[in-house]
């Protein structure tokens, strides 16, 4: 007898949360390294849920959030979203450019630039971790940036992605520097490319 969807979304969940551990190790050594200081970071929840579902999982949707996303392509296509809340989007960015303004200061064109810089390098560490375990090819485009309510940003992948499949993998990630920094790392595989990351894996469908 085959195993069925939820034998292998429990495998996979268990291989997600492998990549969302090193892709968290991965990130948090380059953005110790880029701002300098000393970060713990850990993954304490990977879920795979229905895209629909992202928006209640992330917190109030009136809240106003940093939010980068990116397609990926090549082996596997799709597109991942890093959200970040103000404040902590706020000390990365001072941390980056050595600089202490306020909590509730507008980013200029600098600040957005080092903000998507850090949405890169996050947004690799969890690429290069995927990439690692499957040996897929995967590239990321360049990233687009958006400050707006959780509401409005999710609704873009909500958008995008009701062409791709209905599930999305979510990983919420804790950085403990002097402050804690909550952020959410959202892949969105199509179906073609989560049955890719599957048999890659070994796992067959």
């Amino acid at each position: 007898m085959g195993m069925t969807l939820e034998d292998v979304n429990d495998m996979y969940l268990d291989v997600l949360k492998e990549i969302g551990n090193i892709g968290a190790g991965n990130a948090t050594s380059a953005i110790a390294n880029m701002v300098g200081i000393k970060i713990d970071m850990n993954v304490p929840n990977v879920r795979l849920m229905e895209v629909s579902q992202l928006g209640m999982a992330v917190g109030a949707e009136d809240e106003t959030i940093v939010g980068i996303f990116l397609e990926v392509e090549n082996d596997i296509e799709g597109s991942m979203m890093f959200l970040l809340d103000i404040p902590s989007a706020r000390y990365l960015v001072n941390k980056l450019l050595m600089q202490d303004a306020a909590p509730d200061t507008p980013f200029g064109e600098m600040e957005l630039s080092a903000l998507k810089e850090i949405g890169n390098i996050i947004a690799g560490s969890y690429l290069s971790a995927l990439s690692g375990l499957t040996n897929l090819v995967i590239v990321p485009s360049v990233p687009y940036i958006a400050i707006d309510m959780a509401a409005s940003i999710l609704s873009v992948p909500a958008i995008e992605f009701g062409q791709y499949g209905d599930n999305a993998l979510l990983i919420q990630t804790e950085i403990c520097a002097d402050v804690a920094i909550n952020g959410y790392f959202i892949l969105m595989p199509e179906q073609d490319s989560y049955e890719k990351i599957l048999s890659s894996l070994g796992i067959m469908v």
